[in-house]
């Protein structure tokens, strides 16, 4: 009986050990599935990374007039550019800040050649390849030659004494006229209050409180309210209270007096608050033939004031921008400031 209860529970000892082995080889097994899926996850998102860090999808850069003098390298608009790699072509123009923008479709990988073309009919046109890259591109065109004229050349008219003129509408408050009243609180001095409401502010003797108030009328307000005792015995008086109430429309003064009857003075600027139109003046910043200046959201019916060959002329800046010496372009800011530049045309010159 004895041998045959160990041998028993020797076998059961060995049935345990393949369960736990068993047991050990899944657990093993899920644990390389596991990181195996999660090595090819990494994998994937870092190949998927490195292919869009690796692509380009947008040439981008701005156009500016050649000149050694970097406050001459003025923006040009409406420049035609076009991106050509293989069979890829992209076409598009800069707008008033000389930027411009071509999206890739499909995207280039970085390296891979594309040819840039910039075209505009008063520069020579540039052409350049260059490798596919995440980068900006400043492109630099030079101005075409002027055509010989027949006989001497004529002097360029003058454009002198310029300045821009708009209009802004604030609100403003102006004196409209005044006012000037007159008002008595009569009482009968050296009456024991006898606790008889209204007294003196000793509660000795009885007094008498006296009311004004005025009306500045519709739309208008009052300002700068003065008041004066200026007959009776005014040491024995004062002013309970003086407010403006509706805006400052409607004034209210209360007076106490405790001895004999008083007269008071009241006088207050009378305005008026309202929107008006007001002009003011700009002067552009000039550098060799171009100039810029700024207006602010508000400004409206800009014009360019100026000689123009001796003749005093205003200019309105209508949507068009057209001036008969030079040519303008507006770009707005994110702030809603609007920017200007103007370009003389060639047979114009600023003195």
């Amino acid at each position: 009986m004895y041998t045959i209860a160990v041998n028993s529970i020797k076998f059961q000892q060995v049935d345990r050990d393949q369960v736990d082995r068993k047991v050990g080889k899944k657990r093993k097994l899920l644990i390389w599935t596991a990181l195996g899926a999660g090595v090819a996850i990494f994998v994937t998102v870092f190949i998927l990374r490195v292919l869009r860090i690796g692509q380009v999808a947008l040439v981008t850069g701005a156009v500016l007039e050649a000149d050694t003098d970097p406050r001459k390298q003025q923006p040009i608009s409406a420049v035609t550019i076009t991106a050509q790699s293989g069979e890829i072509v992209s076409e598009s123009k800069s707008d008033a800040s000389g930027l411009f923008r071509l999206p890739l479709r499909p995207t280039l990988f970085i390296g891979e050649s594309i040819r840039l073309v910039f075209r505009h009919r008063d520069y020579e046109p540039f052409e350049t390849t260059t490798p596919a890259a995440n980068r900006i591109h400043v492109i630099r065109l030079t101005p075409k030659a002027r055509e010989a004229q027949d006989g001497p050349p004529k002097p360029p008219t003058t454009v002198a004494n310029i300045r821009v003129r708009y209009a802004v509408k604030e609100t403003a408050t102006s004196n409209v006229g005044s006012t000037v009243k007159t008002f008595e609180v009569i009482n009968t001095g050296n009456i024991p209050c006898d606790r008889k409401a209204p007294c003196s502010p000793d509660r000795k003797w009885k007094a008498a409180v006296g009311s004004l108030s005025i009306d500045a009328g519709d739309d208008k307000q009052f300002r700068n309210a003065r008041i004066a005792c200026i007959a009776g015995p005014c040491p024995f008086t004062r002013i309970d209270s003086n407010e403006y109430v509706r805006n400052g429309r409607v004034f209210n003064l209360t007076v106490r007096n405790w001895s004999d009857s008083v007269t008071f003075l009241v006088q207050a600027e009378v305005t008026r608050t309202m929107l008006t139109e007001i002009i003011r003046y700009n002067f552009p910043a000039i550098f060799d033939r171009s100039m810029s200046f700024t207006l602010p959201a508000t400004a409206q019916g800009p014009a360019i004031e100026a000689e123009v060959g001796g003749t005093s002329i205003v200019y309105p800046l209508g949507p068009s921008l057209k001036l008969s010496w030079a040519n303008c372009s507006m770009e707005l800011e994110p702030d809603r400031t609007k920017l200007f530049r103007c370009e003389l045309k060639p047979d114009y010159t600023f003195q």
